[in-house]
């Protein structure tokens, strides 16, 4: 495997294709470097020579921002959104969509699982088992109580 600016790119894939693996390096930009370094892009990684991958590495360093570079470069960019407080760095900070998604429904790449809200415990829809009905010392039908709760009307006939 070639080793790009301290990444294995494919052995089996063509050069232009390899080169994509790289941080930073899309399809055109690779086929650009092939055209600068005057390597085949058709050819597989494994058959490139030792000075095609050395001209390559030498125009990625010289020409190009990739891989640690420009994570670098996107990290310091974040961080000085955060820092100076700006509605995009608010987003990033608060780990929600930064480019005017809807957050209403969605966004759960960004804000994460869902965090599951209880309703209020002791507000009972009136239903057969509610406090008035416990309060009075009838006896409780418990198949009205399942049943018809569900429909909120009493079963009639029991």
């Amino acid at each position: 495997m070639p080793r790009l600016l301290g990444v294995d790119i494919p052995n089996n894939r063509p050069t232009a294709v390899s080169l994509t693996y790289l941080y930073g390096v899309g399809p055109q930009i690779a086929s650009e470097l092939c055209r600068k370094a005057g390597v085949d892009p058709t050819v597989r990684a494994k058959d490139l020579k030792e000075d095609e991958i050395a001209r390559l590495a030498n125009l990625l360093d010289n020409d190009y921002v990739v891989e640690g570079q420009l994570r670098r470069q996107v990290s310091q960019n974040i961080a000085r959104l955060r820092e100076i407080g700006c509605y995009r760095g608010i987003r990033h900070r608060k780990g929600l969509p930064v480019r005017g998604q809807r957050t209403k429904t969605n966004a759960r790449t960004r804000k994460g699982p869902k965090k599951t809200v209880a309703g209020k415990k002791g507000v009972n829809a009136g239903g057969p088992l509610c406090d008035e009905s416990l309060a009075s010392n009838r006896p409780i039908d418990f198949r009205q109580a399942v049943i018809g709760h569900a429909l909120h009307r009493p079963v009639v006939g029991h």
